[in-house]
């Protein structure tokens, strides 16, 4: 195929996944805007007078970039892991594998699917936040970049998921154990600066410390990293996982039996 049927083909394949995101909003654009007022209501509300500022702002207007940062990335990556994992279990994934189509534009289409429904969930949760915070973007090219580069990152995680995942247990276990986990203590809560200094190192072995923060300061002019590393280590990532996708893919590693 040429250069621009595979255009064409990646076109499509993006307006697939989109069509697929925006039919279905009640189910993957709403339930995180509603678990984020919750998280607003008792950490931010609740919890959060007693805890005062950090950093020089209100505890909710600190954790609203982490709680938006949080969302995408579980979204991002859900969506390419359920949607590949989906086409392989239904075979017909099988009919896109046959056709003339390269394997960097069946890994880059399901990756813009994941991050426009990632887009779309962080606008959708920065409108939640603002009902109970207020907020301001110190750094617009940082606050976007940072957000597309994080959703890209965690599709390509959610797609290596799908690939190798050969029922619906190995589809849960990443977002369960690791994401989870990964999240949670990746700073979207607290500033690291309250970690003893063990914690605080172990805490840097973590890649979504640097999202999360990068995010932050991008919003809020505040961070707990070097930004410069920040985009680093998102890069690298970013490049690895697209690397590893188009090897699976070629390979056929867990499509093709």
């Amino acid at each position: 195929m040429t250069a621009g049927t595979q255009l064409v083909a990646l076109c499509t394949l993006v307006r697939k996944e989109c069509t697929r995101v925006f039919r279905i909003w009640l189910q993957t654009i709403l339930p995180p805007a509603m678990t984020t007022a919750l998280y607003f209501l008792i950490f931010g509300n609740l919890i959060g007078r007693r805890i005062g500022q950090m950093d020089g702002y209100d505890y909710a207007q600190y954790i609203a970039p982490g709680l938006i940062m949080m969302q995408v990335i579980t979204t991002s990556y859900g969506n390419v892991v359920s949607s590949f994992f989906a086409a392989k279990m239904q075979r017909h994934l099988e009919e896109m594998l046959v056709a003339p189509m390269a394997s960097w534009a069946i890994v880059l289409g399901h990756a813009l699917g994941g991050m426009v429904r990632g887009l779309a969930v962080a606008a959708a949760v920065t409108v939640v936040a603002l009902f109970f915070t207020h907020l301001h973007v110190a750094h617009v090219l940082v606050t976007f970049s940072v957000v597309v580069l994080t959703a890209f990152v965690f599709s390509l995680g959610g797609l290596i998921n799908a690939i190798l995942a050969k029922n619906f247990d190995d589809v849960s276990i990443i977002p369960s154990f690791v994401l989870a986990p990964l999240s949670y203590l990746g700073g979207v809560f607290y500033s690291i600066a309250l970690l003893p200094e063990f914690a605080q190192q172990l805490s840097r072995l973590n890649p979504i410390l640097y999202m999360v923060n990068a995010f932050r300061y991008g919003m809020l002019g505040v961070s707990d990293i070097d930004i410069g590393l920040a985009y680093a280590i998102i890069l690298a990532f970013a490049a690895l996982l697209f690397g590893v996708c188009l090897l699976l893919i070629r390979r056929g590693t867990g499509i093709r039996s």
